[in-house]
């Protein structure tokens, strides 16, 4: 799997979020000034390619739909990210997250207590 550009990421969203559309549904959803049509569709048969999304042909027109759920992109895209910037320590992120928003002592409890609950919730 390839890490997405920004661009690609953001059609991405846009097709996690509405599962299946035609570029001017895409396009629709996108924020002002919203590219040009040919953009997004251009866009969209990257993805393609990329192995990301796929389509159903409706004469000249497609329906786009991802083949690629968020869940396993973003765990993808985490460990690459956790990989690059912390040496691939979970333990090194916690710190420099908790150490960069000067949390305090209760809320790292809460956040442990988060993730020891999704743990837990995982291995039921």
């Amino acid at each position: 799997m390839k890490e997405l550009t920004k661009a690609e990421e953001q059609v991405m969203q846009i097709l996690w979020q509405i599962e299946k559309g035609f570029v001017k549904d895409v396009l629709a959803k996108m924020s002002e000034p919203k590219p040009a049509y040919n953009t997004v569709s251009t866009i969209i048969r990257i993805l393609e390619k990329k192995g990301f999304v796929s389509y159903k042909a409706y004469g000249k027109t497609h329906e786009y739909f991802p083949i690629i759920d968020k869940t396993t992109y973003s765990n993808f895209y985490l460990k690459n990210f956790i990989g690059g910037y912390f040496g691939g320590s979970f333990q090194k992120l916690v710190s420099f997250f908790a150490k960069e928003n000067d949390m305090d002592i209760n809320d790292f409890e809460s956040l442990m207590q988060h993730v020891e609950d999704n743990l837990k919730d995982k291995d039921e």
